[in-house]
């Protein structure tokens, strides 16, 4: 193709879209609106996971050791669980820092100030897995440790995180390929239609003798720019939108406890979402309206 005739084309395609500005702003709204309901499911899905992954990292296995074990012996067993492939984090807690810590949680301190001269509490460990999904493995292994006397961990909601976490794996999955099938089918159809109402134009560049290459190349053009300005104008609704929810729930200090601190902050994602939006509103109506005319064209060929 020469230069003049590529320029030419380009042109054509720019000047389609004012031309057939009622197909052009259908098919835009059709391509926004799909790129918003699965663009969002998906941001939704990335930060249900986050927000999990928070509370997780909020669970703590707690390793007792016994009362005969040297402080040498206990440093050992710390270098021992630190050592393990799915700890992440050791923390030591001597006794007297347990009997601390039980004092200043409790309505009635008095209550154990007996115990200050004949501290009953064990040294223990904190530790944190990297895994939740292997925690009782982790707890298992370390009360085979010599000098541990056991270890207890939150086996119950350990499970309940990961059944939860399953199940919306599941569903998000579920929901953004139910969704990428109908977006697809609508724009298809919108496409269609807006090839269909152009017959007459695509009828007379055949009669002239124009390749089907000549012809689907402003049809690639047009909805490459729909495309281009759908994901563009998606990407700034969806950046105003999830900076106006991040900012809402930091309002109530309360949601940090239960993960929601975990919200994934819009500038770490800003780059791949405008990305995103754009390549693939581009794509999708730059080559569905080369099918869709080139569907036309082979229909129209075959009834000749």
């Amino acid at each position: 193709m020469k230069l003049s005739s590529f320029r030419y084309l380009v042109r054509q395609g720019f000047d389609n879209v004012w031309k057939n500005r009622v197909m052009a702003f259908a098919s835009f709204c059709v391509l926004l609106v799909s790129l918003l309901l699965v663009g969002i499911s998906i941001l939704f899905y990335i930060n249900i996971n986050s927000i999990i992954g928070g509370i997780e990292d909020k669970n703590e296995a707690v390793i007792f050791m016994t009362d005969n074990a040297t402080p040498e012996r206990v440093a050992e067993v710390g270098d021992t669980l630190r050592m393990m492939d799915n700890v992440s984090e050791v923390i030591f807690v001597s006794r007297d820092e347990a009997l601390s810590d039980l004092q200043s949680n409790t309505n009635d301190p008095e209550l154990f100030e007996s115990f200050t001269d004949d501290n009953p509490l064990p040294d223990s460990y904190r530790i944190k897995v990297k895994d939740i999904s292997r925690m009782n493995q982790t707890v298992e292994a370390a009360e085979q440790i010599p000098d541990v006397l056991y270890a207890r961990s939150p086996d119950t909601f350990v499970k309940l995180l990961i059944e939860i976490r399953r199940i919306v794996t599941v569903v998000a999955l579920a929901i953004i390929i139910a969704l990428l099938i109908v977006s697809m089918v609508i724009i298809s159809n919108t496409t269609r239609a807006s090839v269909f109402s152009r017959r007459r134009e695509i009828s007379i560049m055949q009669s002239v003798g124009a390749t089907k290459a000549f012809i689907r190349f402003p049809f690639f053009i047009e909805g490459m720019i729909n495309g281009f300005v759908a994901g563009a104008f998606a990407m700034l609704l969806t950046w105003f939108s999830y900076k106006s929810i991040v900012e809402l729930l930091g309002k109530f200090d309360g949601l940090s406890s239960i993960g929601f601190g975990n919200v994934i902050p819009y500038s770490r994602i800003a780059l791949p979402v405008t990305l995103a939006y754009v390549i693939s509103g581009s794509l999708i109506g730059a080559f569905g309206s080369v099918l869709s005319t080139r569907v036309h064209l082979k229909y129209r060929a075959a009834n000749m």
